[in-house]
């Protein structure tokens, strides 16, 4: 998925209104209102973003006009807002037709839902992902669920280029659709070495662009489970595959009592984690297999 650094929404044409003159009498314990000339730098930012809104001060023009045609104006412009952001959605989606399912019919219910959270999607890089969503979902129902598309909402720009680097750092065990972010591992002591410290090795992700604070934030929109989790002891000789971002490598146990450890995606970012590209983090894998290599045969 291609991030859009700019977040700044399309501006929707709006209808120049001829102001007329105010009848209003200001009170005069009021502050004089500054015009325009005298709006610069951020406040001129602020004034920008609301024009966009249909919200304006006085000295704009706006406030002569009666309630009810202010109340219209501004109605007028979400609704093009949310139609030209449904338009784009849709345009994006045909981009992406797949025709390989079995021509299952699209749960109604779902398809209204996303609609509704769509038309309210303004990034271009973010209406992208959403396009590339029903896309699949079209194709394959129950592909992506409402709480994941209630997730994906809550997502900002800054957020969906956090979970790609965590995308980036993740591994899928063969035969398993939920991706892992490998950290290290635990080898249990024998009863000879009962009283020895535990023997262990992690990696710390922030090396390689995710850091606590990123998992904190991905932990919070439901992408990835709140704890770090150990897996249970892996048999001895037994070769396991794993993949990451099209690198392959096998794990085989040293040792009886070796567990992995990792963070786990949720379900809804494992169904998220399908429409992300990343590129191969040679650097992060290198530095995986040189920690296993001390509790597993790595190939």
């Amino acid at each position: 998925m291609k991030i859009d650094n700019q977040n700044t929404p399309t501006p929707v044409p709006v209808e120049k209104v001829k102001s007329k003159p105010s009848t209003e009498v200001s009170s005069s314990a009021e502050s004089p209102v500054k015009g325009p000339q005298d709006v610069k730098g951020t406040a001129a930012r602020m004034t920008q973003w609301f024009a966009q809104i249909g919200v304006s001060l006085p000295y704009q023009g706006m406030r002569a006009n009666s309630i009810e045609s202010r109340v219209q104006r501004r109605q007028k412009i979400a609704a093009q807002r949310k139609l030209n952001n449904i338009e784009s959605v849709f345009e994006k989606a045909l981009k992406y037709c797949i025709d390989e399912g079995e021509n299952e019919r699209l749960d109604p219910d779902w398809f209204y839902n996303f609609a509704n959270m769509a038309e309210e999607i303004h990034s271009p890089a973010m209406q992208e992902l959403w396009g590339k969503i029903f896309a699949v979902e079209t194709n394959r129902p129950g592909s992506f669920s409402l709480r994941t598309l209630l997730i994906l909402k809550q997502l900002t720009q800054k957020d969906a280029q956090t979970f790609r680097r965590a995308v980036a750092l993740s591994s899928r065990r063969q035969g398993d659709t939920t991706p892992k972010l490998l950290t290290g591992f635990y080898q249990q002591p024998s009863i000879l070495a009962m009283f020895r410290l535990r023997k262990e090795q992690q990696l710390n992700l922030a090396t390689f662009g995710l850091s606590y604070p990123d998992l904190l934030s991905l932990m919070d929109l439901g992408l990835i489970h709140q704890t770090e989790i150990e897996s249970g002891a892996w048999p001895v000789n037994s070769v396991v595959e794993w993949r990451s971002n099209g690198q392959v490598f096998q794990l085989t146990a040293r040792k009886p009592g070796t567990t992995l450890k990792y963070y786990k995606f949720t379900t809804s970012g494992a169904e998220l984690f399908t429409l992300v590209g990343a590129n191969k983090q040679a650097k992060y894998i290198e530095a995986l297999k040189h920690i296993l290599l001390n509790a597993f045969v790595v190939n």
